[in-house]
């Protein structure tokens, strides 16, 4: 079947040299040998493939000659001990992250940082800068770390109310802070009290 990179697939799976690559879908590193392959008539261009990850056995596309992969990389680790709405919402920051969707992963960090306030104890229906004042009064932010709280702020309001899109790096940089502190106010209380109990 003719497509619009210019060549066939192929309709069986095909044996290639293995190859290493982040799954979008599970977040682990894959490393399969098979897949399927998209080449000119001649067979002797070959334009893109399809791995299947045999951790979670879903396809990622892989052009061949750049490093453009769908869906990418998973970014940010799975994070333990976190309540069902922030795991979802964690994961859909991710999840943007993966298809490019950097607006809606800085949006998703904001709202992180509401619903991580109100699990906390703030009171609901209240305004942004609330939030990260009961944050930051009640000791959740780590020392130092107001300023990223801000950019947060600050990136979900160019989110919302500016034209220019998110970059890249500033999604992925929000991810990592947030992660953090998902880190700091669940998953090291969570494995402290799981300690306690041994």
């Amino acid at each position: 079947m003719t497509n619009s990179l210019g060549g066939s697939w192929y309709s069986s799976i095909v044996t290639f040299k293995r190859v290493s690559y982040k799954c979008g879908y599970c977040g682990k590193a894959a490393g399969p040998s098979s897949g399927y392959k998209c080449q000119n008539q001649d067979g002797k261009n070959t334009f893109a493939y399809i791995y299947i990850c045999p951790n979670c056995n879903k396809p990622t596309f892989k052009k061949y000659s750049s490093d453009e992969q769908v869906p990418g990389e998973l970014l940010g680790n799975n994070i333990e001990f976190l309540p069902n709405d922030i795991e979802q919402l964690y994961n859909e920051t991710r999840n943007c992250i993966s298809v490019n969707a950097f607006t809606s992963a800085v949006l998703s960090c904001r709202k992180m940082l509401m619903n991580i306030s109100v699990s906390q104890g703030a009171e609901a229906g209240k305004s942004f800068a609330y939030y990260v004042d009961y944050l930051e009064e009640n000791y959740y932010i780590p020392p130092n770390s107001r300023e990223w709280v801000d950019i947060i702020r600050k990136k979900g309001n160019e989110a919302t109310h500016e034209i220019p899109s998110i970059s890249k790096d500033d999604a992925v940089e929000l991810l990592e802070f947030t992660e953090m502190l998902l880190r700091f106010v669940y998953e090291l209380p969570g494995k402290m009290i799981k300690y306690k109990k041994k």
